[in-house]
């Protein structure tokens, strides 16, 4: 992703008449079927354990794949 930028406050989550609802940075405004909302959470679970090991390890003379 070029040009990304890091957020450092987590989103808003809510539920409201069977959805749930996202408000992150920049005005992220996210609808999603509790189907969506849990594997979403899922990936950003797993994605969210990956980037820590990488840091974790960034410094270290090896490199992590």
């Amino acid at each position: 992703m070029p040009n990304r930028k890091i957020y450092h406050q987590p989103s808003l989550v809510t539920a409201e008449d069977g959805d749930v609802l996202i408000l992150g940075p920049d005005q992220v405004n996210i609808a999603l079927d509790p189907d969506a909302a849990e594997e979403t959470s899922n990936r950003l679970l797993e994605g969210s354990l990956k980037a820590r090991g990488q840091r974790h390890l960034r410094n270290y003379p090896h490199k992590a794949e």
